[in-house]
């Protein structure tokens, strides 16, 4: 059995749904019909150690997923997983089209300009698709950086490296805003 902390959350169950077992999912996968049809396999964490779940039925209600496991027949049953992260093993991940990463290839990268400054480590991604962006830490605190490939013309996830072409002002943009707040605060 894989290290809990070495799988990836492609879920997380947001409440039970019905009196049949089944749970509300919020998603953390683009690929949520290839994820949870009948049959496949997620890791639950109830306690201390990871328990395996397989899907027994899916079906979506406004894009979300409504799933009943084998053995969750109930709504009392459903409600043991409300809460609960759904993970899976990273090389049962959907292989991505070129120029697409996953959240958790990019976090840990280390940050640099087209010069090969240092700007920081990417510490988290927010969003999703083309209004991603990257959340760097740096010494003067944390940066966003929009994941577009004009601003980002190089990742190469596996040697850990990103290149950003950042437009003059970007950086530093945060810490201006911070500032702003800051004194708009000091007058009241």
């Amino acid at each position: 059995m894989q290290d809990w902390d070495d799988l990836v959350v492609v879920a997380r169950v947001a409440r039970p749904h019905g009196r049949r077992g089944e749970v509300i999912l919020n998603l953390e996968t683009d690929f949520p019909e290839q994820r949870f049809a009948p049959g496949n396999r997620v890791m639950v964490k109830r306690g201390a150690e990871a328990e395996a779940l397989r899907v027994r039925s899916v079906w979506f209600m406004k894009a979300r997923p409504v799933v009943g496991f084998e053995g969750f027949e109930s709504i009392d049953d459903a409600e043991t997983l409300a809460g609960h992260e759904l993970r899976i093993p990273a090389d049962e991940l959907a292989d991505l089209p070129p120029g697409m990463f996953y959240h958790h290839d990019l976090v840990g990268c280390r940050v640099e300009t087209a010069g090969g400054d240092l700007v920081g480590e990417v510490v988290a991604v927010e969003g999703s698709g083309e209004a991603s962006r990257l959340v760097v830490a740096t010494p003067r605190g944390e940066e966003l950086v929009p994941l577009a490939s004009e601003m980002v013309p190089v990742v190469d996830a596996r040697a850990r490296r990103i290149v950003i072409a950042a437009p003059d002002g970007l950086l530093g943009l945060n810490e201006t805003a911070r500032s702003r707040r800051e004194r708009q605060d000091w007058r009241r």
